[in-house]
C-alpha cells in the first residue's frame, strides 16, 4: 500500500481531487468505511489515501480531524476568509459586508477585507472606507486586480494559509484568482449595464494551491445573507468597535439604541465609531427582533 496525505481541493459527484505535495492532483473515491461512519469529506479536508503503484486513481482512507468547518460555503480547515467588494461598479453594500463579518466572527474565522477596483475612487473615498472599518478587527487591503496594483499585498496576506474567497458577484473575485493562480483560467463575469450586478461565474467551491502551503477557496458569489440566529443582545459583541466602551454606559443592559447616557452612541457622535457601522448595527438589531417575534 502506497499511503499518502493530501488536501481535498475539489469534489463533484463522489469523486474528489486531492492535492499531494510533490505528486500534484490525484483523483480519489471515498472508501466505504467513510460512508459507514457517516463521514462526509469536505473541500479543505486533510486526508490519507492509498495510491497503488502505477495507478492513476486513489482511494480515500480517512479524514484527519478538522480544526473547523464552515457550512456556507462547505469547507474545512479554514485559516481566514477574504471578502472582496468593489470600490465602485457595483457600489459597495456595507450592510451586506457586515453580515458576512458577523457570520465569520461567529465561526471564529479572521477576515481580510479586499476592496477591488480602487482606480475608480479618489484617495478621499479610500480613506472614508478605511475609517468605516478601522475598528472592526479586520485587515483591510486595496487592489486593482486587472492591473496588478496591490496584489503583492494580497498575496502576502494569503501566504501559508487556507483562505475562503467570498463576496458579491461582479466585484472581481475571479480576476483576483486569475492574477494569483493563472492556471485556474476562471471565467470573469461582466457587470450587467442595466442592473449593475455581476454574473455568477463560480458554480461550486474549489480549492486552488496558489503557493506552498497556500490555498484559496473560490466560492459562488452572494447577493444576500441572513443574520446568524442569535439573541438581540448578542449582536453588540460582534462589533469590535463597541468593546472599548463595555461597562461605560449608564445601564449594564444597554443595547446602544434608545437608552440615555450610552457610551457607544457618544463615541459615534464624536466620530470614534463609524456612523455607517453603527447604522448597520441598528438595522440588523431590528431584523433580529423581527425574527424573534415570528
Amino acid at each position: 500500500m502506497n499511503k499518502l496525505t493530501g488536501k481535498i481541493i475539489k469534489g463533484v459527484g463522489g469523486l474528489y481531487q486531492v492535492f499531494v505535495d510533490g505528486a500534484g492532483e490525484i483523483p480519489c473515491s471515498a472508501k466505504g468505511i467513510l460512508r459507514y461512519h457517516h463521514v462526509r469529506p469536505l473541500i479543505g479536508d486533510e486526508v490519507t489515501l492509498d495510491l497503488p503503484e502505477g495507478a492513476k486513481k486513489g482511494s480515500m482512507l480517512s479524514v484527519i480531524p478538522r480544526k473547523n468547518e464552515l457550512v456556507r460555503p462547505a469547507v474545512a480547515n479554514v485559516d481566514q476568509a477574504m471578502v472582496v467588494f468593489a470600490a465602485k461598479d457595483p457600489e459597495p453594500h456595507w450592510n451586506l459586508l457586515d453580515r458576512f463579518l458577523i457570520q465569520m466572527k461567529k465561526e471564529h474565522v479572521p477576515v481580510v477585507i479586499c476592496i477591488n477596483k480602487v482606480d475608480m475612487v479618489s484617495e478621499e473615498e479610500k480613506q472614508s472606507i478605511r475609517n468605516i472599518y478601522a475598528g472592526s478587527g479586520c485587515t483591510l487591503v486595496f487592489a486593482q486586480a486587472k492591473t496588478g496594483e496591490g496584489m503583492e499585498d494580497v498575496r502576502a496576506l494569503l501566504k501559508e494559509k487556507t483562505t475562503v474567497l467570498a463576496g458579491p458577484s461582479g466585484v472581481g473575485k475571479s480576476t483576483i484568482l486569475n492574477r494569483l493562480y493563472p492556471q485556474a483560467l476562471m471565467e470573469t463575469g461582466a457587470i450587467s449595464e442595466k442592473i449593475k450586478r455581476g454574473k455568477h461565474t463560480t458554480r461550486h467551491s474549489q480549492l486552488f494551491p496558489v503557493d506552498t502551503d497556500t490555498y484559496l477557496c473560490d466560492t459562488p458569489g452572494f447577493s444576500s445573507l441572513f443574520v446568524p440566529t442569535m439573541q438581540p443582545e448578542e449582536l453588540g459583541s460582534y462589533y469590535e468597535e463597541f468593546r472599548p466602551y463595555d461597562g461605560q454606559c449608564r445601564f449594564l443592559s444597554c443595547r446602544h439604541r434608545k437608552e440615555p447616557d450610552c457610551a457607544v452612541k457618544k463615541a459615534v457622535t464624536e466620530g470614534k465609531i463609524s456612523s455607517t457601522r453603527y447604522e448597520n448595527y441598528l438595522l440588523l438589531y431590528e431584523e433580529i427582533l423581527k425574527q424573534k417575534r415570528y
